[in-house]
């Protein structure tokens, strides 16, 4: 996997479990303005990357998540619709991760329903709860990638071994 990448995918990772920690927080108190920049900090960077990584599917979604997070950040309230609407994206975001991880490049797929709904919400549509598009599937027992976590600590194993390995032969 090319180095970029795979950098990437650590670091997203790694903020997308931040990010996890506030959500809950998120659903409690949806206008709290530190947790809506901490959210869109996120979306704007992975968008912002992902563009530089050529990965078009993530990006589409990301921007429009960025458009619905920064009206939220003009002071559009948040509904609990949209608190719905946010996390089922971040579902989605990190099943193209998982993806992108499995497959070390974008998967294929079709977010214009997910992207749709970030769209109109962002224009004040009213977005009906039975349109909400469902939690991302989990992946299939077997079938789990490697967190980002753990490619980072995998990577940190195999840089030691090569060093004590380069040490050993000196």
């Amino acid at each position: 996997m090319d180095e970029l990448l795979r950098d990437f995918l650590t670091e997203t990772g790694e903020s997308l479990d931040r990010v996890d920690a506030e959500l809950v927080r998120f659903e409690q108190e949806p206008n709290n303005g530190q947790i809506l920049s901490n959210i869109f900090r996120l979306v704007h960077t992975i968008k912002g990357t992902c563009g530089f990584l050529a990965l078009s599917r993530l990006e589409r979604l990301t921007h429009a998540a960025e458009t619905l997070m920064g009206r939220f950040r003009d002071g559009m309230p948040v509904t609990a619709d949209a608190v719905t609407l946010i996390l089922s994206t971040l579902d989605r975001v990190k099943s193209i991760l998982d993806g992108i991880e499995t497959l070390e490049h974008e998967p294929e797929g079709d977010d214009s329903d997910l992207i749709g709904r970030l769209g109109a919400m962002a224009r004040g549509e009213q977005v009906p709860r039975e349109q909400m598009p469902p939690p991302a599937a989990a992946p299939s027992p077997g079938k789990v990638p490697a967190s980002p976590a753990t490619v980072k600590a995998s990577l940190r194993s195999a840089d030691s071994l090569a060093s004590n390995a380069l040490t050993r032969i000196s």
